[in-house]
């Protein structure tokens, strides 16, 4: 589960609405909570002010911490954080998001990232963005560093393309787990990073699987998987969430949700399976 969308622009009114749609995943089998430093929205133009920051982060260990699942459950949830964007907030009242990559920046917040946490120790952070201000083995560097004095078990790489894989792969070796870019049937990854993941056995987490929220998209795309939906008597994302879980056998979708009902229906999405015909009918829809 994705949670940006409890935590930014357009976020539920009352905090415990987003502690409850995060329980209502955990209940229903959601065991890879998606975060970052960035997810929160300034108060003041600029980044905002420190009490902004962490507010997915403070969201996310807030609902483990007041989840009532087995505590041998609760070690099976991942936490994923992110490190290297921030938020910002122009004299217009508009939103955006800014690239701050240093190597020490990214070090600074992912050691708060920790501490929003609650934990020792990371289970998965990635580098949110490339920055075009910083060398990407510089950006890399950081992230090793951060693994070598224990601050986090595991990294990925974010909104990248195949040169950045190979980069960081090159530099990060086995503590490199994951890549997390845009995938769904609006952006069909044109730079065919998940092939890059397959061939170096990294793991594929698809951001925004069902076109995002954020921005406008051609809702036409989504007409064969409505009548696919139709036949299966269900949502036309859960078709969408099961068609890219089809793709690559180490494929993870992590879609938003802002309360019980949205995240409980994709979920259902991993009991679903499509007949490689229907596969087939959908991936023509999606070029």
């Amino acid at each position: 589960m994705g949670t940006m969308a409890l935590a930014i622009e357009g976020r539920p009114a009352s905090r415990n609405q987003a502690i409850e749609t995060i329980h209502a995943a955990l209940d229903a089998g959601v065991r890879y909570l998606d975060t970052a430093w960035s997810y929160y929205l300034p108060s003041q133009p600029g980044t905002g002010e420190p009490e902004d920051m962490g507010y997915g982060e403070y969201l996310v260990r807030d609902a483990l911490a007041t989840w009532y699942g087995p505590s041998e459950v609760k070690d099976e949830v991942l936490v994923a954080t992110k490190t290297g964007w921030l938020r910002t907030l122009d004299g217009q009242g508009r939103y955006g998001w800014q690239a701050d990559a240093r190597p020490e920046t990214m070090i600074a917040n992912a050691k708060e990232s920790a501490r929003r946490l609650g934990v020792d120790t990371l289970d998965l952070l990635y580098s949110h963005c490339n920055d075009p201000q910083v060398p990407y083995e510089d950006q890399m560097g950081a992230l090793k560093q951060l693994v070598d004095e224990g601050v986090a078990k595991a990294v990925g790489i974010s909104r990248i393309d195949n040169e950045d894989i190979e980069t960081a792969h090159r530099i990060l070796g086995p503590s490199l787990v994951a890549v997390q870019n845009q995938f769904s049937p609006v952006h069909r990854d044109p730079e065919h990073t998940m092939e890059t993941c397959e061939r170096l056995g990294l793991a594929f987490v698809c951001w925004s699987p069902l076109g995002g929220f954020l921005d406008p998209f051609n809702e036409h795309l989504f007409d064969r998987f409505r009548e696919v939906a139709a036949r299966h008597g269900c949502s036309y994302q859960r078709v969408t969430l099961a068609w890219e879980l089809a793709q690559y056998d180490r494929l993870f979708t992590i879609p938003s949700a802002r309360n019980s009902r949205e995240i409980r229906d994709s979920f259902q999405a991993t009991e679903l399976t499509l007949a490689k015909g229907e596969i087939a009918y959908l991936d023509g829809a999606a070029r």
